[in-house]
Formats: C-alpha cells, sequence, structure tokens
C-alpha cells in the first residue's frame, strides 16, 4: 500500500526545476516506490540486476540510448559511469524532470553526482517513515498510549516492516544479514564480518553517548583507525549518524566529539537484543533509543521540508548540556529529550544554562518528553512524544 510521503511535494517541486534528481536514503526507506508513484510514465531501470549493470558499464551510451526520454534509474551507484554520460544528455536538453536517480550509498554516490552532474541535479535525501507517516499508513484514529512507545521504538520505521505488517525483529535480522553479506562487501574489503557485525552491536550499545573510537575499538579487538574506518562505512550506507557539536567562539571550552545514533531506532533495538517491548521500557538504554528516535524526527521532518541536515548538540565542560539545536537563521532553537513520563524540574537544566551562557543565539526551547500531555509553560513548553503524530 502506497502511502504520501511528506517529501512528496519537495520532490515535485525539484524534478520540475532540474533536470535531473537524486533520491538517496538507505535501503528500504522507500525510495524505488516513492520514485515509481511520483513518476509512473518513466521507463523503471534496476541497475541490481546484474545483466542490466553489465551493459550500462560496458556501453553505457548505447545503453542509454534506449531512454533519451528520460528514466529512472535505481540504485545508479551500482553502475557509476553513467553520470559521466548523463551529463552529456542533460546538457543537451536539459528539459526538467528528465532523470530520476535513486542510491543507497551516501558519500561514493554523492561524489559521484556531484562531480559530474554538478549544477544539473537536485539531491533529496528520503529516510524511513516519520511516525506520522507510520500512523497515515494504519488509518489510526487513536493516538497511542505511552505503553506503546516502547512497541514504537522497537518496531522501528522501514516502511517493508508496517507496509506488510512484517515481524519486526525478523525483518531486522534479514536487513542486517543482508547489509552484512551484500553492501558491505560492495564498499570494502572487511576481513572479518563476524568481527564487524560485533563492532555494530557495540555502537548500538552506544546509541546517544559521545562517541570515543578508542574504547569501542578496544571493546571490539580492532584499532582505532579500523574502527574509523568502520564508521565511515556504517555512516556511507546510511546505518549510523553523528551529530556534530555545536562550537562557538566563546572561551568557555566546549566537547568536540560528535554523538552517536542510528538512521533506524528499531535497528539499535534489535543490534543490542531487544526483542520485546517490555525489554525495550525497562532497558537501561531506554533514554538513548527514545533520544535517537526523537533525534531522527528531527531530522526527517528537515529533510522533508527541503532544509538541511543541519542539527547539532550542545555541552560544556561543566557537563550542561541541551540534546538538540535546530537552526533559527543565525541562531538555534534548543531541544531537551526526556524518556520519562513526569516532568521533573531537571528537564529545563540545560535549557537554561545555554540561554544564559548564549542569549543572542537563543531563539526559544522546548522539552519533548515520553509522557502523555504536554505543559504550557511559561518559558519552555513540554510536548509530548505524541506530538508528532501530528505533523
Amino acid at each position: 500500500m502506497m502511502i504520501d510521503r511528506d517529501i512528496s511535494t519537495l520532490l515535485a517541486k525539484l524534478a520540475s526545476q532540474y533536470p535531473v534528481v537524486t533520491l538517496i536514503g538507505p535501503r528500504q526507506s522507500g525510495k524505488t516506490t516513492l520514485a515509481k508513484a511520483q513518476f509512473p510514465s518513466k521507463p523503471y531501470v534496476t541497475l541490481e540486476n546484474p545483466d542490466t549493470r553489465r551493459f550500462a558499464r560496458d556501453d553505457p551510451r548505447g545503453f542509454l540510448t534506449q531512454y533519451a526520454d528520460g528514466a529512472i534509474f535505481d540504485e545508479i551507484q551500482r553502475a557509476p559511469e553513467l553520470s559521466s554520460y548523463l551529463q552529456g544528455l542533460v546538457d543537451a536538453n536539459p528539459a526538467p524532470g528528465r532523470f530520476i536517480l535513486t542510491g543507497s550509498q551516501q558519500f561514493e554516490l554523492m561524489s559521484q553526482v556531484t562531480q559530474s552532474l554538478a549544477g544539473r541535479t537536485a539531491i533529496v535525501r528520503l529516510l524511513p517513515f516519520t511516525l506520522a507517516e507510520t500512523q497515515r499508513l494504519k488509518k489510526a484514529k487513536k493516538t497511542p498510549k505511552r505503553s506503546e512507545l516502547a512497541a514504537t521504538l522497537l518496531q522501528g520505521f522501514y516502511p517493508r516492516i508496517h507496509d506488510q505488517k512484517l515481524d519486526a525483529s525478523q525483518a531486522l535480522a534479514d536487513y542486517f544479514a543482508t547489509y552484512v553479506e551484500r553492501d558491505l562487501r560492495q564498499l570494502a574489503a572487511v576481513q572479518d564480518l563476524r568481527q564487524f557485525a560485533r563492532f555494530v552491536r557495540l555502537c548500538a550499545g552506544r546509541s546517544g553517548q559521545l562517541l570515543n573510537l578508542v574504547s569501542l575499538g578496544n571493546d571490539a579487538g580492532i584499532s582505532q583507525p579500523t574502527a574509523r574506518a568502520w564508521i565511515d562505512l556504517l555512516q556511507t550506507s546510511f546505518i549510523v549518524y553523528l551529530l556534530p557539536p555545536w562550537h562557538t567562539n566563546t572561551a568557555k571550552r566546549l566537547v568536540k566529539s560528535p554523538k552517536l545514533y542510528f538512521y533506524d531506532v528499531g535497528l539499535a533495538c534489535w543490534l543490542v537484543g531487544l526483542r520485546t517491548a517490555d525489554q525495550v521500557a525497562r532497558d537501561p538504554l531506554w533514554g538513548s533509543l527514545f533520544e535517537n528516535f526523537i533525534v531522527m524526527e528531527a531530522m526527517k521532518d528537515r529533510l522533508n521540508a527541503g532544509e538541511t541536515a543541519e542539527m547539532y548538540f550542545y555541552r560544556d565542560s561543566e557537563g550542561n548540556e541541551v540534546d538538540l539545536l535546530l537552526p533559527v537563521g543565525s541562531q538555534m532553537h534548543a531541544i531537551e529529550i526526556k524518556a520519562g513520563a513526569t516532568v521533573n524540574p531537571d528537564y529545563f537544566k540545560g535549557l537554561k544554562t545555554f540561554a544564559a551562557h548564549h542569549p543572542q543565539k537563543q531563539a526559544g526551547g522546548s522539552v519533548i518528553f515520553g509522557g502523555d500531555e504536554g505543559q504550557r509553560r511559561s518559558d519552555w513548553p513540554v510536548y509530548s512524544w505524541r506530538r508528532l503524530l501530528l505533523k
């Protein structure tokens, strides 16, 4: 079942302005489904097919002559040669929305596209479902209660799980096995796949924490350079996201390490061994997993609206922290994320500190928490996680 994705309006707008639109995102985030639904009259070509890929690589000119009027080329990173030849085609006929490219690799695909199609393509990043999109698919008349929050995190947001009503644990196990056994081999030569899988599980156990490559490498039994290379692989393939710290010229020292999150919180839950909602709600990682969920919802909102992926967190040397800073012009909207169901005065500590230390940068702030009912406080409004269902 196809539902309207929040990013559809942006995709249509950019396809009316650029001859090429490149749609990138994690595997199974819905790129192919969206491209086919949005551009039903275009031929669909998947470069995952070995024969098609071989033709595209061996004779790119001959291959493209079949699609002079345009096409959807799925998983374009499998035939990187095409980008250079597409450049000549769109220069000769720059009709908007002519070619739609999709890809599941971030930096590698971006470098190919930006070098060959600079100024000719718009880049659109599609992440898995938002919370609101999952509810739209279910046609839910009632928003989930707090008891269902843990189940929401456990299930994650990959569209196939929701659309086909799959068992999340089995689907995520298959997703990860496919990633390790197929995609990883395309990206780099990892000698020990079992050790790499252990490394990814260790990363999941550090969701919401500062990235410490020395500690991570030691626990995984690998060197720091290898840990760095593997983190880069996980970023490239849309498995992990590193949230950078916000820097300022103030004399007050701020931390410099990014925080580690997973693009899909359900995958993080599966990787640390959580299989039931009760386990999620009682796990020591509960707060970090909830934070992961909210951070990625904020990222999806920005990307779906055509904003940059620019987001930050704040932490100084005294331990004062704000979980999320969202750019608003030259200022920042500060968000504190708390999994607890009861509003606590400590929830506002980081917001107050940031406002006091950086009054010129503060563009409002709020708390998002795991309770059912928000509070209209005078300084810092408190919003329930259920508010995300209304977007």
